[in-house]
């Protein structure tokens, strides 16, 4: 049964963890997920025909899986896939598992890369949801009690609106429920009345709304008293240079937190050691290291770097099995001091944002990483113009950089010559740098940051380009 808190979540303020699952031994890990997965596989046999066919097609029976080991024999299952059987039924797709009369919710993802993806949740799923995010949140230094400042959007079904203001009231916090949608000045005004212990938003939007607060409230966000900002949605909050921009705009410290829409809204989290976002859900969702172009599985070890691959367990109105996420990881270690086992990670990227540039793959957030670290020549903000057909090119990539206020616009060749010699060096491929001046693009609102424009922006270079 859905509950609004948790019973006894008060006691846990002080814990090391927020379920004891986080660091259990790596081997009862592995015998609990072997058993959830092959429950979840004899669920989908019987009540899944998006499986049955699935499998059919693979030549597999549902009896061939007898354990993890046997995973990587189950095809993948790709986001296409997923938006084909939503529109050949709709609103939640062929690979709807459980009968409309015991689904209680719906949620949608963000919907940047095409249409939303419409999620299915049972009462049963809800709950899971709820636990697993409080874990998420609790590892980010979220606490029973906390005022938190809710700055993701909270409209249009996004998992970071209704599902995250759940979990905060399950896990004992108090959400101030206005979110981006809400605007910069009433979300101000919530911070200088309210005091909130934690910010949670997208990492982009944090920054501006911090900078906008001298000028509408005429004091910096520092003055505000928070003290954790807790940031994802978006690429940024791994990257050191936003996370250092976060940090000394509010004097707080910044954790990040990663999920899917297709699994649950959050499943890692960052702890107070910092060392990687921590998976806090494995009871809940399997994963899977890739590599992104053989699919071949690899092992979670520092220094690994590949897609992730998630399979659902004990999920029952939309699950999926192997499903690739696109999301492009890096492990940061296998142990913590906090106790929690299992791999760390970093994500540094998206298949779906990948641009391949005579060869090489390129991912735009690693150039806002460039840009970023060369402020305050830099206004650390900028966009890849990718104006040709799909994701390859074999011409120089076009970047606008906003240049900052304190570079003097006589400065921008000089700065246009630096930005193309740093990312030339850091990531071995040739760009045209374009400088524009500070505030040429839109400031962060309630949708995600694209770095990426298919179109030219109507902007006056300042560096002598066309």
């Amino acid at each position: 049964m859905v509950t609004y808190r948790k019973a006894g979540v008060h006691s846990k303020r002080d814990a090391a963890h927020f379920h004891s699952i986080e660091a259990a031994e790596p081997a009862d890990l592995a015998r609990l997920q072997e058993e959830r997965l092959l429950e979840q596989l004899h669920y989908l046999r019987d009540n899944s025909p998006f499986y049955q066919a699935k499998f059919l097609e693979a030549g597999l029976q549902f009896g061939d899986i007898r354990g993890i080991a046997d995973l990587a024999r189950i095809p993948f299952t790709l986001k296409q896939e997923l938006r084909d059987s939503l529109q050949a039924s709709p609103p939640f797709g062929l690979h709807q598992a459980a009968p409309l009369a015991d689904i209680i919710q719906m949620q949608a993802s963000s919907g940047t890369t095409g249409s939303p993806s419409y999620v299915a949740l049972t009462e049963a799923d809800a709950q899971t949801w709820q636990e697993s995010q409080a874990r998420g949140l609790f590892a980010c230094g979220v606490r029973p009690g906390d005022f938190t400042l809710h700055a993701f959007s909270m409209s249009k079904g996004f998992v970071g609106g209704v599902p995250v203001f759940q979990a905060l009231q399950y896990m004992g916090a108090i959400d101030i429920p206005i979110g981006a949608d809400g605007g910069v000045e009433r979300l101000l005004m919530a911070c200088e009345n309210l005091k909130p212990r934690v910010v949670i938003g997208a990492p982009n939007f944090l920054i501006y709304l911090a900078e906008a607060a001298q000028a509408i409230r005429r004091h910096p966000a520092t003055d505000f008293g928070v003290a954790r900002l807790v940031v994802g949605g978006e690429p940024g909050g791994g990257i050191p240079a936003i996370r250092e921009k976060l940090s000394a705009l509010w004097g707080a410290k910044v954790c990040e937190l990663m999920g899917g829409t297709d699994l649950g809204c959050i499943f890692w989290g960052e702890c107070d050691h910092q060392l990687g976002m921590h998976m806090v859900a494995p009871d809940y969702v399997l994963v899977e290291l890739i590599d992104p172009e053989s699919g071949a599985v690899l092992k979670m070890e520092q220094g690994a770097r590949g897609e992730l691959v998630y399979t659902a367990l004990g999920r029952q109105a939309s699950p999926l099995l192997r499903f690739r996420s696109g999301d492009h990881v890096v492990v940061t270690g296998t142990a913590c001091p906090c106790g929690r086992t299992g791999p760390m990670i970093r994500c540094f990227g998206r298949t779906d944002d990948m641009l391949i540039v005579r060869g090489i793959n390129v991912f735009p957030s690693a150039i806002q990483d460039i840009v970023g670290s060369m402020q305050p020549e830099t206004a650390g903000v900028m966009r890849v113009l990718a104006d040709f057909e799909g994701h390859t090119t074999q011409q120089n990539l076009k970047v606008y950089v906003e240049r900052g206020p304190a570079c003097a616009p006589a400065a921008a060749s000089d700065l246009k010559a630096k930005v193309e010699a740093r990312i030339r060096s850091a990531l071995a491929v040739k760009v045209d740098a374009h400088i524009v001046a500070p505030d040429s693009f839109e400031k962060p609102g309630a949708a995600k940051v694209a770095l990426v424009l298919r179109q030219r922006p109507d902007l006056k270079s300042e560096s002598g380009d066309s």
